[in-house]
């Protein structure tokens, strides 16, 4: 299983500061957003990680922090402070790391990093997730792992993370609406922000999917939304009207770190959670 990590948006909820600092970097605690999805890449498996990301310095600061900088760590060493570099290091050890660009051209959307990434992906199953959002959870576990393990448990070809909201809240939201099949919850389709939703909880997408390597055919034919977009779900959607999609529910807290007031409540909660690292 391979993971492809999706940072490559123009960060414009950010601005000015996603101008030059890639939303993906900004700190949750003393690690950049993106280290938690690694991390949880790691752990359910994947050991080749593409990290997608824009062209220029947004994408040169995400391969910085990835890859070995021995001057740094010799800095560190010389001084008896490498603990600290501990951090990092560890992250050289776990992964095999591929930096892809994505070019800014007149195509843009969440679809785009797993076709950029097609090369990448070759013959493999693969984890397709957001860089720029956070999942918490005090037990210690991985919900990307439980991902895996629950599509292996329902003989799957592909499962989708979906956090869990009060059927109340589901008109601020696409959501997953789901089709009970031999006791598991499959995707059936997406409903878009709907008004009176009838049941008392609803799945909401949270950018975390695995997928075999024939899905890819859907996202390469994908053409744009309404709203101009090569949509990642469109093609998920696509893929589920022909194979079966689990819908697993996350047992971490999900934040949305793509914009300054979810980015602020994911550090107060990492804070009471102990997040820190190193």
């Amino acid at each position: 299983m391979r993971a492809v990590i999706a940072v490559a948006g123009m960060g414009s909820r950010f601005f000015p500061i996603g101008k030059t600092i890639n939303k993906c970097m900004l700190p949750i605690l003393n690690q950049p957003v993106v280290a938690y999805a690694v991390a949880d890449c790691v752990a359910a498996g994947a050991r080749d990680i593409a990290i997608v990301t824009a062209p220029g310095e947004p994408g040169r600061q995400v391969r910085h922090y990835f890859s070995e900088d021995r001057g740094l760590k010799d800095y560190f060493t010389a001084r008896g402070w490498q603990d600290k570099y501990a951090a990092v290091a560890d992250l050289h050890t776990q992964a095999t790391f591929t930096f892809l660009e994505q070019p800014r051209d007149d195509r843009y959307g969440t679809a785009l990093p797993a076709i950029v990434a097609a090369d990448f992906i070759a013959g493999d199953d693969f984890l397709l997730v957001a860089g720029d959002d956070l999942l918490l959870r005090s037990d210690g576990g991985s919900d990307l792992a439980d991902l895996s393990a629950a599509r292996t448990a329902a003989a799957a070809p592909a499962a989708l993370a979906a956090a869990t909201v009060p059927g109340t809240e589901a008109h601020r939201y696409g959501i997953l609406h789901p089709r009970a099949a031999a006791g598991h919850q499959l995707l059936d389709e997406l409903l878009e922000k709907p008004n009176n939703y009838g049941e008392p909880t609803a799945y909401i997408n949270i950018s975390r999917t695995l997928l075999p390597a024939h899905a890819l055919a859907y996202f390469q034919k994908l053409t744009p939304a309404p709203n101009g977009e090569y949509q990642a779900t469109d093609a998920v959607i696509a893929f589920a009207r022909d194979h079966d999609v689990l819908i697993h529910p996350v047992a971490g807290d999900y934040h949305d770190c793509g914009n300054p007031a979810g980015w602020l409540a994911a550090n107060n909660a990492a804070a009471q959670s102990g997040a820190l690292a190193g």
